[in-house]
């Protein structure tokens, strides 16, 4: 069979230089579309902090990524790599965050409204400051109804997340494999990291 242009009907013999320009580019543009539509998208994120408040987007974007059938991985690395341990409570601080709202997670509507502006000098002064502000904060989670870090990190072992640790930060805080789940994908260095982050389309530093 002649191969014809899809508009005019002509074989590739009859077309002009022109036209065969316009059916070639055409017909790349058609065969690079049905690539990218068949192509599985890849996210790749740097977990470098273990914190509460910080916890939470690598967990629910990885989770998300993952249910929308990407190619997820995520790096743990210094204080990150907390959220692998088998004991996984991480804790909230106020100090040094001046963005975060302190609101009461209990009592009537208008007391829950208001923000608290805690000074730095009474968070830093004052013993179990710290542990207040984590429970306030898992109080106003629960209330709303959000998933705990917990949970986020089971969803997104179900759903096949890459959980990559970091060789060098568990040797540099003297951590053992065995204080970590086993679902751990791999132990590795930042040379892994470097080889997944440049085959992936989006590549994040939380």
């Amino acid at each position: 069979m002649v191969a014809t242009n899809d508009v005019s009907g002509k074989s590739l013999a009859d077309m002009s230089a022109e036209e065969l320009t316009a059916w070639f580019d055409r017909r790349f543009d058609e065969r690079m579309r049905e690539q990218e539509e068949e192509r599985t998208p890849r996210l790749s994120i740097m977990v470098t902090k273990g914190t509460l408040d910080w916890a939470y987007p690598p967990f629910i974007i990885g989770s998300t990524a993952a249910a929308m059938g990407w190619d997820t991985s995520l790096f743990f690395t210094f204080y990150g790599l907390a959220l692998l341990k088998k004991e996984l409570n991480p804790n909230i601080s106020p100090l040094g965050n001046p963005a975060m709202p302190m609101k009461m997670p209990f009592g009537p509507k208008w007391f829950q409204g208001i923000e608290w502006n805690m000074p730095n000098l009474l968070m830093a002064g004052v013993p179990g400051f710290e542990d207040l502000a984590t429970s306030l904060m898992k109080m106003t989670v629960k209330n709303h109804g959000i998933a705990t870090i917990p949970e986020l990190r089971e969803l997104c072992i179900e759903a096949d997340v890459k959980l990559v640790a970091c060789q060098m930060t568990v040797d540099l805080f003297g951590w053992k494999k065995e204080e970590f789940i086993p679902e751990v994908s791999e132990w590795a260095g930042a040379a892994t990291y470097l080889a997944s982050a440049k085959g992936a389309d989006i590549t994040l530093f939380i």
